[in-house]
């Protein structure tokens, strides 16, 4: 027997918590149950002002935007916001209801000006989050994927910035050197 399947529940008012939408293995759920980020208020609380201004959005959820759109591989902050206002699990995991205005694609670049531009703040919140998701197994520190994102070249020899690279950086790329190398020579290639 053909069946068609009516359209009606699209206008179907329903009484649900947002957090029984949210499937239990869904990966924002394992990071909510093992990661803190009220350390972040602390860490960016010199670059606000306490007093005066406007209130702004929370810090926690700036920063959740960035991991969201990192971990689901979403390409801009503009798509990473329209994924946002559709996904429940992701206004879920930011703590949004879902009547909730979620913030403008522009309001993360104009924060990062602001607060992190000319620091390494966000750098360490960065490091931070991934050394507590490698603490409780979200993340196998023995595995590194290397993109080739194409970056242009500065070829002026009279101007240059110097870098600090952090050690945990180097040792995975000798780490990974060291594995392809081993690799290379099982396939009967040169280093």
């Amino acid at each position: 027997m053909l069946s068609k399947h009516s359209t009606e529940g699209r206008h179907q008012v329903t009484l649900a918590a947002l957090d029984e939408l949210v499937p239990q293995d869904h990966l924002v759920r394992k990071i909510d149950q093992v990661m803190d980020f009220d350390f972040i208020y602390d860490a960016v609380k010199h670059t606000y002002s306490l007093d005066n201004g406007r209130p702004s959005v929370d810090p926690v959820v700036l920063i959740k935007l960035v991991l969201i759109q990192y971990l689901f591989g979403i390409r801009s902050m503009r798509q990473t916001i329209k994924e946002i206002e559709t996904n429940i699990a992701y206004r879920w995991f930011l703590g949004y209801d879902l009547n909730e205005k979620i913030p403008h694609f522009s309001t993360f670049g104009k924060n990062y000006a602001r607060r992190f531009h000319d620091s390494d703040l966000f750098e360490q919140i960065f490091y931070r989050i991934l050394r507590e998701a490698t603490n409780h197994g979200l993340v196998d520190p023995s595995v590194a994927f290397i993109d080739s994102t194409h970056v242009k070249a500065n070829a002026n020899k009279k101007k240059f910035n110097k870098k600090i690279v952090r050690v945990e950086t180097r040792s995975y790329q000798n780490q990974l050197e060291e594995e392809i190398n081993i690799d290379r020579e099982v396939h009967g290639k040169k280093h």
